[in-house]
């Protein structure tokens, strides 16, 4: 009856939605005017025949929803209500693997009536997730929030969906994008970037800008390959595989700055301000970032974009990975020739501060952001400030 009840009112609320616009466009239309039965016999059919054929197809055909393993983290009060929940609505795919909580002594006992079972601790969340086939990840314990999202930003565990039970902090923070379970809301903390529009509008800004500036600074771009070739023995374009969108490798290409084979007895370490292998020619095309134009290549490829996380070799990738949580989260959106990262911070800024940056630009994406950033990149590009 429970899953009849929510398809009922699910599609009620829909319908009445759209009748309320129709009214309201009708109201200030001079084209058309129906009667005020016509609106209320619609909505009562819509009703009747949307729900019902689903209702019935359901019971009929005993359709059976894809399988949403969840796992609680928490216990307690809230923890038993959002377990029983989603126990009332097993028929939909939701089936509880077991609960999660700091209390060593609590594992293995029952937590409700019906037996589901503390099956391990905060340490042991990414093993579980894993072992388990987790899907989604319900925290029902306020103090248990931070060392969640670090345990689960730490580990490949990407598609798990993570939500939150919110307490009175959460919401008076800011903004939240929420659901809701019976009248239990769930505060999503793992949600996709943005829309995919902004996606489609960079693209197509991408291409026709990568463009332009391929034939507005070809001047400049011949005129760096003759000072490298001329003044520093080795090749003129820098070739290096990078890390990209969803972890794919790639090789970027820039205008080479330091000694040819500059790594050849180090091995792969971050460049500094005063860096000596960086050549006196290389030097003023980092100051100016002329020698990152020919990452254009790699915009227009759609390997990366014009804004949006610098792109890091995979050694630092693992490295960071291990030691940062969250470093995982920047590799769902296209590295960009610039950032606000970029931008924001000095040269010698560390990587868990980037990634703050990188992090605030992924969750706040816009057109306007990014023409934000362009222009502040001018701003580096003619002061020198910032420049990597």
């Amino acid at each position: 009856m429970g899953d009849s009840w929510d398809i009922f009112m699910a599609i009620s609320k829909s319908v009445t939605l759209g009748l309320v616009l129709n009214v309201f466009l009708t109201f200030f239309s001079r084209f058309f005017s129906f009667p005020r039965p016509v609106f209320i016999i619609t909505w009562v059919t819509q009703i009747l025949f949307l729900s019902g054929w689903r209702i019935i197809a359901a019971r009929v055909f005993k359709i059976k929803w894809p399988t949403q393993r969840v796992l609680i983290v928490g216990k307690g009060e809230a923890a038993n209500e959002i377990i029983q929940e989603f126990k009332n609505r097993a028929a939909w795919g939701y089936e509880i693997v077991g609960v999660i909580c700091n209390d060593k002594q609590s594992l293995g006992t029952s937590v409700d009536c019906d037996g589901t079972r503390v099956i391990g601790t905060l340490d042991d969340l990414v093993p579980v997730i894993h072992a388990q086939n987790v899907d989604r990840v319900v925290v029902a314990s306020p103090a248990a929030h931070r060392e969640t999202l670090e345990e689960l930003a730490r580990s490949a565990a990407k598609n798990v969906r993570l939500e939150v039970i919110p307490d009175f902090y959460e919401i008076y923070i800011g903004k939240v994008d929420h659901t809701m379970l019976s009248d239990i809301p769930l505060v999503e903390l793992t949600r996709g970037p943005v829309a995919s529009w902004i996606y489609l509008v960079k693209r197509i800004l991408d291409v026709i800008i990568a463009l332009a500036v391929l034939v507005i600074t070809a001047p400049f771009m011949i005129i760096a390959a003759i000072a490298i070739k001329v003044t520093s023995p080795g090749p003129i374009i820098f070739k290096q595989k990078r890390v990209g969108q969803f972890e794919r490798p790639f090789y970027i290409f820039k205008f080479r700055t330091m000694v040819a084979d500059a790594e050849l007895q180090t091995g792969p370490i971050l460049a500094s301000e005063g860096d000596g292998r960086i050549t006196p020619v290389g030097r003023v095309l980092r100051k100016s970032r002329i020698d990152e134009l020919p990452q254009l290549i790699n915009v227009l490829a759609g390997e990366m974009s014009f804004v949006g996380p610098r792109p890091e070799r995979p050694f630092f990738v693992k490295k960071f990975k291990g030691e940062i949580p969250g470093y995982v989260e920047r590799f769902k959106v296209k590295p960009g020739v610039t950032g606000l990262a970029q931008i924001s911070g000095g040269y010698a800024t560390n990587a868990r501060n980037k990634l703050k940056y990188d992090l605030i630009y992924i969750y706040h994406q816009s057109v306007f952001l990014d023409v934000q950033i362009a222009l502040k990149t001018i701003k580096v590009l003619l002061t020198g400030r910032g420049a990597r």
